[in-house]
């Protein structure tokens, strides 16, 4: 039995809406200097983080940096998949705040 397409939820942009919750595409980048949202590049959002990427550790961490800037709790962070890959989909639910990247006209 065939799993099929995944569907692409945020069409060209990195990140889209489905009701209140913000979905995002994530290009990770473990073992960085510093915890930061960089740019998007095409469709996804670069994000670094300082954790090792050993077990989806590097993606816990990323969840723990990223639920404040949204203004969230971790719990309220799905990461849809990519638990163990750079390639990863977060659905942030109702998010209170935004960081400015979201804000910028796309390049």
């Amino acid at each position: 039995m065939s799993r099929g397409q995944i569907r692409n939820a945020t069409g060209d942009a990195f990140f889209a809406w489905d009701g209140d919750v913000l979905i995002v595409n994530i290009l990770g980048k473990p073992s960085a200097g510093k915890d930061a949202i960089g740019k998007p590049k095409g469709t996804q959002l670069k994000v670094s983080v300082t954790a090792t990427p050993k077990g989806g550790k590097a993606t816990d961490h990323m969840v723990r940096f990223l639920a404040p800037l949204f203004g969230v709790a971790v719990a309220d962070i799905e990461v849809v998949f990519g638990q163990e890959n750079v390639n990863k989909q977060l659905r942030i639910r109702a998010p209170k705040k935004l960081p400015a990247v979201f804000a910028q006209p796309p390049v």
